[in-house]
């Protein structure tokens, strides 16, 4: 799979005589014959991301973690952990196959996280940060790890601040939203990130953020990791627009796989 992205990247054929896989303009890749249930599963789930070439190499991929009662964490923010070790390990196989993982700044305030692939092989993506206001500290691990490029998006208000902190070639200033408020335009943040080539997006969380790029209808895809866990109260997950009819209700095509006792259903939200 790996290489399959690293081809995307570099732009070069599908594929080659190395690659124990098939390919067709019109099917895309194929696993032949022989593999492993287990394997074939596998590549099942990840198969949509690695078909993307070409002009359908822009594509963006969600994924949120949640309990059955659709949180991501308890009232008091404690989110370790919510699904299992192998959604972290699926949220690392993310990572390393597309260009760049974004955050919101809640998400990087709360968690600090690092958002490599220190879990399985492969790269580390782009790092970025959605913070229209410089929410985060300037002390942050992704900014001072020096382990991926890491980009900082923020409102141009905010552009000469940033800048001192981070450098020029770090940030992406970008006008408010009409609606005014500590709001990005996400199309313009896509269109933005694409134009420095990060075309494959992984859109990582927290639950806010994953929530308005599928309210905005700027996901291809959404991996949603169902945790057999009740937690009551908590930080809501994935929230979408009301539906005052059951047939207005947003209903994509999925398939669901299992992630050891968690259950992830891969919506696809471009049908």
């Amino acid at each position: 799979m790996l290489d399959i992205a690293q081809r995307r990247r570099r732009g070069l054929p599908p594929t080659d005589a190395r690659l124990p896989l098939h390919w067709s303009a019109h099917a895309g890749y194929a696993l032949p014959e022989g593999w492993h249930a287990d394997a074939q599963s596998l590549f099942a789930l990840f198969k949509p991301l690695l078909d993307r070439r070409g002009d359908a190499a822009d594509w963006t991929i969600g994924q949120l973690g949640q309990s059955l009662d659709g949180c991501i964490a308890t009232h008091t923010g404690d989110a370790c952990f919510v699904n299992g070790p192998e959604g972290l390990v699926h949220l690392h196989r993310l990572r390393a196959l597309c260009d760049a993982v974004v955050v919101g700044a809640s998400t990087a305030c709360l968690d600090n996280p690092q958002l490599t692939t220190r879990r399985v092989p492969g790269p580390n993506p782009t790092r970025v940060v959605l913070d229209p206001r410089l929410r985060v500290p300037a002390d942050a691990k992704l900014f001072r790890d020096g382990q991926a490029p890491t980009l900082l998006v923020c409102h141009a208000a905010h552009r000469t601040q940033a800048e001192a902190r981070l450098g020029a070639d770090r940030v992406v200033a970008l006008p408010a939203h009409p609606s005014g408020g500590a709001v990005l335009a996400l199309p313009a943040v896509l269109a933005a990130l694409r134009a420095r080539g990060l075309r494959t997006l992984f859109i990582e969380g927290g639950g806010v953020t994953v929530s308005q790029f599928v309210q905005q209808g700027l996901l291809d895809r959404l991996h949603l990791i169902v945790a057999p866990v009740l937690i009551g109260a908590g930080h809501p997950g994935l929230r979408v627009k009301r539906s005052d009819a059951m047939a207005d209700a947003l209903r994509p095509p999925v398939r669901t796989f299992a992630l050891g006792g968690d259950v992830l259903w891969d919506m696809d939200l471009r049908a």
